[in-house]
């Protein structure tokens, strides 16, 4: 599977109250979710963030809170992965059982500017920055993760497992 989009840059330490505030957690619809993702860092992301484009992050992205709310917001948005140096794991493991994707790519985030076009190979373990011609190496997710990434997430994969599908 190939995700293809834009870059949307971020720096280190993204926290889950940068990524949804948490004057928004009194909902979990993941539209209303969406519409606040990334505001107190980036108030265009929201409203300009298109299908298929990534966030990429330096060290730490996902730190703060363990709120499942983080990576709800980013899939909801739009955004189909987020790549960064490194990754909290809380945020790890709640965006594989949301159905986000992530990549840790620590090579590659300092050559992504703002609006590169990406493209990541999951199986292969490739990230491709297009507009620079340049591509790297990421570590392929495994296929259990991929079943949970295609099934929309652990509680669908649950529910699909059940049902024998």
């Amino acid at each position: 599977m190939e995700l293809r989009g834009k870059a949307w840059k971020y720096g280190d330490d993204v926290d889950t109250d940068v990524i949804i505030p948490a004057r928004y957690l009194n909902t979990s619809d993941p539209g209303e979710l969406a519409s606040h993702c990334m505001e107190d860092i980036d108030r265009a992301f929201a409203s300009k963030v298109s299908r298929g484009d990534f966030i990429v992050a330096g060290k730490n992205f996902g730190c703060g809170s363990s709120r499942e709310h983080a990576p709800i917001a980013i899939k909801a948005s739009g955004a189909s992965a987020v790549i960064a140096r490194s990754f909290a794991r809380i945020f790890y493991r709640n965006s594989f059982n949301m159905g986000l994707p992530i990549f840790e790519a620590p090579g590659a985030v300092d050559e992504i500017d703002p609006g590169d076009l990406l493209a990541v190979d999951m199986e292969r373990g490739v990230l491709r920055n297009e507009t620079k011609g340049k591509e790297y190496r990421v570590a392929p997710v495994p296929p259990f993760m991929q079943e949970l990434l295609s099934a929309g997430g652990l509680l669908h994969y649950i529910a699909k497992r059940k049902k024998g599908v």
